[in-house]
């Protein structure tokens, strides 16, 4: 455990929320945007990351990127019911989702790339997309105003390529639909966001969410254990580097920059497994 900028013998998990010092109870300034060090707390300049508020505070700016990420996934569910698919029976059939399903064969036979993004917006029936809409919600709506929309965005799209990375590393032959693989990306990230700013895991229930959420993942039939992997741990990786911005000071097109790279190694990747898939596939989601 790092220990007090300021006392070298005091072991503390908080860091000032402008320099990133560690820094003991007795070092701490309460402030409005977060825990501050001595020096910083007697900054009168605005600090640069406004749009770093504490997790779980409360923060005037509205997670209009999480609504337009939900209303997008409510669209094409809708459409996929308009098209044949089932809403209660979970049949995977009609002409969205048969166009738009994650299928490595179908992405490698006949170059169907956009599939490893479609996919992410497709649902395979109400309660599928349901859970996976108030998952979104319930964490876009506290890690969007911490990030920032165009950093969340970034975020939200590199974890689903990397969800789909994951589906055709673990399961190529497997039929994948759903946003759970870019939701997992969003817990792994707020875990992240989290812990930077000194929030025990543990009584936030972040860690105990996350614990439950894998339990079912590799438990109960029917879901892309790929996806949920892959997605967390896209989510991680860009979660400590946007920390490491941050902490830099480094400009924002840095940390959306990572994430571009990142989001094109999952998609190369992702082309590059599809082929280890068999025609005849297992549907997951």
């Amino acid at each position: 455990m790092a220990t007090c900028y300021r006392h070298s013998t005091r072991e503390t998990g908080v860091s000032c929320s402008n320099c990133g010092r560690p820094i003991c109870p007795d070092c701490m300034t309460p402030t409005s945007v977060g825990m501050r060090c001595p020096e910083c707390a007697n900054q009168k300049t605005k600090v640069r990351r406004v749009a770093k508020t504490p997790i779980g505070g409360l923060t005037s700016q509205r997670p209009l990127a999480t609504y337009a990420i939900i209303a997008i996934n409510i669209v094409a569910f809708l459409a996929e019911l308009t098209t044949g698919s089932g809403g209660f029976s979970g049949a995977q059939s009609g002409t969205v989702f048969d166009k738009g399903a994650l299928f490595g064969p179908l992405v490698h036979l006949n170059h169907e790339y956009w599939r490893l993004v479609t996919s992410g917006f497709l649902h395979a029936n109400f309660l599928h997309i349901a859970l996976n809409m108030w998952f979104i919600y319930a964490i876009g709506s506290t890690l969007e105003p911490a990030l920032g929309r165009v950093r969340f965005v970034a975020l939200y799209f590199t974890a689903l390529l990397c969800g789909s990375f994951g589906v055709l590393l673990l399961q190529p032959d497997s039929v994948a639909v759903g946003a759970s693989g870019a939701a997992f990306g969003l817990l792994g990230a707020l875990i992240v966001e989290a812990r930077s700013r000194g929030i025990d895991l543990w009584q936030s229930g972040l860690l105990l969410t996350a614990l439950i959420n894998f339990a079912f993942t590799f438990t109960v039939s029917g879901i892309s254990i790929g996806a949920h992997v892959g997605g967390f741990l896209g989510g991680v990786l860009i979660g400590v580097l946007f920390d490491q911005a941050d902490r830099r000071r480094l400009p924002q097109a840095v940390a959306v920059g990572a994430c571009v790279v990142i989001a094109a190694a999952a998609l190369i990747g992702g082309i590059a497994l599809a082929g280890n898939g068999n025609l005849i596939g297992q549907t997951r989601f």
